[in-house]
């Protein structure tokens, strides 16, 4: 074979997979928190967010695949009342001395059209770890115009029994144990 051809063949190769290869983008803080709600003695449903998260997905969306690594401080809840703060944040609730991240990890699937519509994945919280599925509403990427990078960002849900994972705080009292996590979420491209 002609050594420029068999050149040209190893370099168009290189740059097709090059092209393909999975993207890392790092989780934006200032534009990403998880928010949750749940239920009060039947009488109302409580809402709040934890304001630091941590994290990146790795994505080809070609190829259909990609990864998901969130950190959540649990420290960083916030209900917008200090008491219910601070009592979220004890030894009767998130014991967040003892458990100061919450974790989740798991696979993008179910892509159409680049853009992918579950999140198969583990939760773990209060130290407990169980599988939890996240479903995305909407998805999309778009050049950053200020930082001049690829963004994307989505907006997902869940739904899971919080006495699950041993926070079981009211339950005696009727509370339902069903809590919705809201996340919505914004991720630069790494350079």
């Amino acid at each position: 074979m002609n050594p420029s051809l068999t050149s040209f063949i190893a370099a168009a190769a290189f740059s097709t997979s090059a092209i393909a290869a999975p993207a890392v983008y790092n989780i934006d803080p200032q534009h990403t928190f998880p928010s949750f709600e749940g239920d009060h003695f039947g009488l109302s449903v409580w809402r709040g967010k934890f304001t630091r998260t941590s994290g990146n997905i790795t994505m080809d969306r070609t190829a259909g695949t990609g990864t998901v690594e969130v950190s959540i401080d649990a420290t960083s809840i916030d209900f917008g009342l200090p008491a219910m703060t601070e009592h979220a944040i004890g030894t009767e609730f998130l014991d967040t001395k003892k458990f100061p991240q919450v974790l989740y990890k798991g696979k993008l699937a179910g892509f159409t059209n680049s853009a992918p519509s579950t999140v198969h994945g583990e939760l773990t919280l209060h130290g407990v770890t169980r599988p939890v599925e996240l479903h995305i509403n909407a998805f999309k990427c778009m050049p950053h115009p200020m930082l001049k990078r690829e963004v994307c960002g989505a907006d997902a849900l869940a739904t899971f029994k919080r006495d699950d994972f041993g926070l079981s705080a009211g339950k005696d009292y009727g509370f339902n144990m069903e809590v919705t996590v809201r996340i919505q979420i914004e991720a630069i491209k790494a350079p």
